[in-house]
């Protein structure tokens, strides 16, 4: 028997469950508390329904038929779980509003592209200032290890231990927090950083690792600004098919690591586990998501099939 009145007695049941288990849930806990106040305002106390559930999700004006897909699909996993203390609990079927996530296809930089962005960033305004080299050395931080762009930008000093060569990322996505060893280069960047950020503001107002003039965090409003910038400076809002992004700079970790393992004939299947533990995800499916067919990579697919094809035929002949 339920003890729920409300819609937000059952997502607050909800939220609190998930969140005990470990799940953040910022975005979908507003969906759904969103959701809580469109059922009250409509006088729904009891059970969830279908109606309830597909009204909600279409009430949007500006929503795109994503979006809406997206919000049935968290009221979805709301349902699934008040069924489970009321029966009579609807659960919308899945799909009734079509795909709930699309993947853009990424920008998978080449290393001269990297090169490119790094040497531009050396140079933005102000002349002397310490936002260039600010910049520079968070591309390049993104760029050599494939960290998200928040977790780059909420790191602290802390976080970075220079004599074991390892950054620690604490309690980011899915609260997960992991250890990252970093290439010699890209600690000996980081500790160049690190020495010009001191003698530029001795005194900051932040632990933050990356800051800006102020001594104040450098900021994702800030990274993004910078990088739309040095976009627009390199042609690449013209040119490129789609605009690279900031966040492009992981899924081409992901796919040059993975490059370099089959040139090193390394038995992927294998190694596989270890990148989504660097990347910090929660399953290896999540990793297959960052990873996209490049002409490098279908060009070791295709020898890879060619050279099974050949020794097939040899064994059918003998």
């Amino acid at each position: 028997m339920s003890y729920w009145t409300s819609m937000n007695d059952r997502v607050e049941a909800y939220l609190n469950t998930r969140r005990g288990l470990g799940y953040e849930l910022r975005i979908e806990g507003e969906e759904l508390e969103r959701f809580a106040l469109f059922a009250e305002t409509r006088g729904h106390h009891s059970a969830l329904t279908a109606e309830l559930a597909l009204t909600w999700a279409n009430a949007s004006q500006k929503g795109t038929s994503i979006s809406r897909a997206r919000r049935l699909e968290v009221v979805r996993c709301l349902a699934k779980y008040c069924v489970l203390f009321e029966p009579e609990t609807e659960i919308p079927a899945p799909g009734l509003l079509g795909p709930a996530h699309r993947r853009v296809t990424p920008h998978i930089y080449s290393e001269a592209e990297i090169a490119d962005l790094l040497a531009a960033a050396a140079h933005l305004p102000p002349k002397g200032g310490l936002r260039p080299q600010t910049m520079q050395c968070f591309l390049g931080l993104l760029a050599s290890t494939g960290l998200r762009v928040r977790e780059a930008l909420h790191l602290t000093r802390e976080n970075i231990d220079f004599i074991a060569g390892v950054l620690t990322v604490w309690k980011t996505k899915f609260r997960k927090s992991r250890h990252v060893p970093l290439h010699s280069t890209t600690l000996e960047a980081l500790n160049e950083y690190a020495l010009l950020r001191d003698r530029c503001v001795p005194y900051p107002q932040t632990p933050y690792f990356f800051i800006n003039d102020g001594g104040q965090p450098f900021q994702y409003r800030h990274a993004r600004y910078a990088f739309d910038q040095l976009r627009r400076q390199l042609g690449w809002e013209t040119h490129a098919v789609r605009k690279p992004r900031l966040y492009d700079l992981r899924h081409t970790f992901a796919c040059r690591r993975l490059q370099l393992w089959y040139e090193e004939g390394v038995d992927v299947d294998w190694a596989l586990p270890f990148l989504s533990t660097y990347l910090g995800h929660g399953k290896v499916t999540d990793t297959y998501w960052y990873l996209t067919g490049t002409p490098s990579l279908m060009a070791i697919v295709s020898a890879r099939f060619e050279r099974a094809a050949s020794a097939s035929e040899e064994v059918v002949y003998e």
